[in-house]
């Protein structure tokens, strides 16, 4: 999938249908559900954040939205860095359904600094027909700061699902994108824990002057390839996946803080490396529960702020 074939930070809502159609792997659920056809007023939804910074806070100076996307007021709720603005996103249906294109768009002005995040995890029903579509276009001008850090994803047992991220970062702004995959509802039925019939989910990146930095596209299919292999997942059940882009002297800190750790006992994995073209670290995490993988993401978050920002990251509030 060549990043450069869409650009970025453009209010075109056909993105998502788009690579749907284009998505090799995708080309065995082309049929429609037989309940609403698939991205339908409902099922087409839209997001737009445009943050901007005006005197000493970042506000949210854009928001564009067509339902099941909305989001909440921008909060300020860190002492340490009080012109961060918090904005959670919310999916009023509360779910992903069969036939499901939505499209989130987020920009950042010069010196913005924002943390979004998700209301709670996304949930992928089961589908028999068709299949959802996600995609997201971030971009950040010189300078800006940006924590997108949503919720795990949930896929349910026969899901079919693409997801395709797209960052555009300035050489002096920074970005941490974190993602969670869980394998399903495992405590709810056997058959659920890597039970998805499909999980499409691409990330790339690009310099603003369209310069590719790095591309990453996993194909999960549970039902062709054996997820328990070693080198896979072996006794793991949860993946997660975590970006730093940013400057090379702010990703030279961070690398020299981080370690790498197989612990069995503990049912967690971890480590990072460098990505191409001096764009910054990847981090992967492997635990059997979802907990352990968000604290030691928690830890990766404290380095990243604390390097990128020069302020400690706060105690976790009650809601996270």
């Amino acid at each position: 999938m060549d990043a450069r074939a869409e650009p970025f930070a453009t209010v075109d809502r056909g993105v998502a249908e788009r690579l749907g159609l284009g998505a090799r792997e995708l080309a065995a659920f082309r049929d429609e559900p037989a309940q609403m056809a698939s991205g339908t007023v409902g099922k087409d939804g839209f997001l737009r954040l445009g943050f901007e910074r005006r005197g000493p806070r970042t506000i949210l100076a854009e928001l564009d939205r067509r339902i099941p996307g909305m989001a909440q007021r921008a909060l300020y709720p860190e002492q340490a860095l009080p012109d961060l603005a918090w904005v959670f996103m919310i999916t009023t249906t509360g779910c992903l359904l069969q036939g499901d294109r939505l499209a989130l768009e987020i920009a950042l002005g010069a010196g913005a600094r924002a943390h979004v995040t998700t209301q709670s995890a996304t949930k992928i029903h089961a589908m028999d027909a068709n299949y959802a579509v996600q995609t997201q276009r971030i971009s950040l001008d010189d300078g800006a700061y940006l924590e997108l850090m949503p919720e795990p994803l949930i896929p349910h047992r026969r899901a079919r699902f693409l997801g395709d991220t797209r960052l555009c970062v300035a050489p002096t702004a920074t970005v941490l994108y974190a993602e969670i995959l869980q394998p399903g509802r495992k405590h709810h039925h056997p058959d659920e824990c890597f039970g998805a019939t499909l999980l499409s989910l691409a990330t790339s990146a690009m310099r603003p002057d369209r310069r590719l930095l790095f591309t990453e596209k996993l194909v999960i299919e549970p039902g062709r390839y054996d997820l328990r292999r070693t080198g896979v997942m072996d006794g793991f059940d949860v993946f997660g996946n975590v970006v730093l882009l940013t400057t090379t002297d702010v990703a030279d800190r961070v690398d020299a803080r981080l370690g790498a750790e197989l612990d069995a006992s503990a049912g967690l994995a971890y480590g990072a490396c460098r990505l191409p073209n001096d764009a910054g670290l990847i981090f992967k995490v492997l635990g059997r529960e979802t907990g352990p993988v968000k604290a030691k993401i928690r830890e990766l978050w404290a380095v990243v702020r604390e390097e990128a920002t020069g302020t400690t990251l706060s105690a976790p509030f009650f809601w996270r």
